[in-house]
């Protein structure tokens, strides 16, 4: 407390209640404005390419004679296997999603087997690969019902028979 008839010292800062201005703060000239401040360090970026043309990501993936898009992403018909028999049932989105199994939307491959014929949502390879498996009797099929028509909806394991 200030003795009496005396008014109290402002707080350094201030001038009689109101804030005082203090000198602007000045940048450093020898510091890049776009520089992370100080402490702070950047990973460096990927060059983007300057030139117009296609990006390497761009390259990988192809698009054969029916518009299907092959993404290099494959598997064998072992690994088609494996995976069916691992599981009771096998929707094919599980299928496309397991094995990053990337085509068109429309991509519908025909599968001949001795009953009739059977539309396999997957493109060319997969398409045929999973026929192998179908018409060795190594797997089973389900079909849609809504509408009724010979497209594969899930897959599942067929049991080897016990042979006496």
């Amino acid at each position: 407390m200030a003795p009496s008839g005396h008014a109290a010292a402002a707080p350094s800062g201030f001038v009689d209640g109101a804030v005082a201005e203090t000198e602007p703060r000045l940048e450093r000239p020898d510091r890049d404005p776009a520089a992370p401040p100080d402490g702070v360090t950047r990973e460096p970026q990927a060059q983007i390419a300057a030139e117009p043309g296609p990006h390497p990501a761009e390259t990988t993936a192809q698009v054969d004679r029916n518009g299907s898009i092959d993404t290099g992403a494959s598997c064998t018909a072992p690994q088609l296997r494996r995976f069916i028999k691992s599981r009771p049932y096998v929707p094919m989105h599980e299928l496309r999603r397991r094995f990053g199994i990337n085509g068109g939307e429309d991509d519908v491959t025909l599968v001949e087997l001795a009953g009739g014929r059977v539309f396999v949502g997957l493109p060319p390879r997969e398409g045929a690969l999973l026929g192998e498996l179908l018409r060795g009797g190594e797997i089973g099929y389900e079909l849609s019902l809504d509408p009724r028509s010979p497209v594969v909806v899930g897959l599942y394991p067929m049991r080897p028979v016990a042979r006496t």
